[in-house]
């Protein structure tokens, strides 16, 4: 499997995907609600689909930041809008499976229909230049030997960044402290000021504050070419630590299933734009193509790893 084609089910689609239903749609702009403040990866990669979208359907896409709860607030209203295609919702793995085990939310998984996941974005550990840390080594070392005084910045709680967070402190036996942000995009100024100790957050983020910051390690198969000194996790012994968050398309559940199905064929077919794909790639996203027929297995594959981490989390037994 080559790297920036992370589960890619039908990546090679060909932009001339013929759609015989609902010839006509879409025949106004679509919403598309991004959950989360603007500035994070799931606004950044939203906005370079809209290029791309408009050129095959000629209609805009409307990104429309709605934060809130990490999330909860948006997905907690998705189905309340109409189900015909005019407004679809980012959705993210695995903050939709651990929310609703906490009981704070007013969503359930179930509840969220995803018809696409399209990008990945592996966690990473940052920190400013300024940082004493060197090395994933120095981080540890200074952990263990003050238990509880790090603290890492990450987006939102029960999110990707915070099961990263207890993951990190499971594996490397050290206790520090998360905490959140309502977006990647609100926690750069926390570090690049020193306010936090680093972030546990993604490659993306890194690649942004390139110069500003280093990455002590990152959660891919293999050593990212942006970043060829930084080890993964897996060269650090966490053999099974290859992770993120997944950022994909969610419809309401009145949204007929071949409706569902075209969108999801319409967002593969931005997904094998070239120029989009440029874009993310050259913006540190990993690129993944699951379609609606493959989300049943997808959800649940990822599902059954979520609620491992859950338990680390506090939220499962």
């Amino acid at each position: 499997m080559k790297r920036r084609d992370f589960m890619v089910a039908g990546g090679a689609l060909a932009t001339s995907l013929a759609f015989p239903a609902r010839a006509a749609f879409p025949e106004k702009p679509v919403r598309y609600i991004i959950p989360f403040a603007p500035g994070g990866e799931s606004d950044v990669a939203a906005r370079f689909q809209q290029a791309p979208f408009r050129k095959l359907f000629g209609q805009e896409l409307v990104v429309e930041s709605k934060p809130g709860a990490g999330g909860a607030l948006a997905w907690s209203q998705l189905n309340t809008f109409p189900g015909d295609g005019y407004v679809v919702m980012g959705t993210n793995l695995p903050h939709i499976v651990l929310q609703p085990l906490e009981g704070n939310v007013q969503y359930k998984t179930e509840d969220i229909t995803n018809i696409h996941f399209f990008q990945y974005t592996p966690d990473a550990i940052i920190v400013r230049n300024e940082s004493p840390f060197k090395t994933y080594a120095d981080l540890v070392a200074a952990a263990k030997a003050a238990p509880g005084k790090l603290n890492f910045a990450g987006s939102g709680t029960n999110s990707a960044n915070h099961a990263a967070h207890e993951r990190l402190n499971h594996a490397a036996g050290i206790k520090t402290t998360y905490v959140p942000f309502k977006g990647t995009g609100d926690l750069v100024a926390s570090l690049l000021g020193g306010h936090v100790d680093g972030a546990m957050s993604y490659s993306t983020l890194a690649l942004l504050q390139k110069g500003k910051c280093r990455v002590l390690a990152v959660a891919t198969e293999k050593r990212l070419a942006l970043f060829p000194d930084t080890p993964t996790f897996k060269e650090l012994g966490m053999t099974d630590w290859v992770d993120g968050a997944f950022r994909g398309i969610g419809v309401p559940k009145s949204t007929p299933e071949d409706l569902r199905k075209r969108l999801s064929d319409m967002f593969a077919a931005v997904n094998a734009d070239p120029e989009f794909r440029k874009n993310m790639l050259d913006g540190g996203f990993e690129l993944a193509d699951i379609t609606y027929d493959k989300m049943p297995a997808f959800v649940a594959e990822r599902t059954k790893k979520y609620l491992e981490v859950a338990k680390l989390m506090g939220l499962a037994k």
